[in-house]
């Protein structure tokens, strides 16, 4: 198994598991969310629709970093592009208006590294992680065929990657 196929694998464990974890688990960390009586049902909904999707995402990038097939380069590339959705939806979630990575509550409870909060430097890392990922997996081989006959793989159905 190659590097980039651990990387991502790892990303995609870790994507599937932290929302629900930091969200809904962890007691310290889900009062800031999920169990937080400040926040409204909306505002619930909302987090939870976050961790379902988040949860999906992450399952589908693990099964095709996981699948074996003739086209292994397209199916690790398309699982790390669905892989960085997530992370790339938080980090976009800041250029909103009156978005924060915090409730001015917990700011004594809130990790933050070299000025960033905990989620924000995992979220960097996370998509460092899979871009490596991506730049290693041009390196392998392209071992799909150009037919024009009925496809065999893919979920678009065309036989391509995704």
């Amino acid at each position: 198994m190659t590097l980039s196929r651990i990387l991502i694998i790892l990303v995609g464990v870790i994507t599937t598991i932290s929302a629900v974890l930091a969200d809904l688990v962890i007691p310290d960390l889900a009062a800031q969310h999920a169990f937080n009586p400040a926040w409204p049902p909306h505002a619930k909904f909302h987090d939870a629709q976050y961790m379902v999707m988040t949860v999906l995402l992450g399952l589908l990038g693990l099964t095709l970093a996981l699948q074996r097939s003739r086209n292994t380069r397209g199916r690790l590339l398309c699982a790390t592009a669905i892989l960085s959705i997530p992370w790339l939806g938080m980090l976009g979630a800041l250029l909103f208006p009156d978005t924060a990575t915090y409730d001015p509550e917990f700011a004594d409870h809130t990790l933050f590294v070299l000025g960033l909060h905990g989620q924000v430097v995992m979220a960097i890392a996370l998509l460092l992680a899979l871009l490596g990922a991506a730049a290693a997996l041009r390196t392998l081989p392209d071992r799909t065929t150009q037919r024009h006959s009925a496809p065999t793989e893919g979920i678009t159905g065309t036989g391509s990657a995704c």
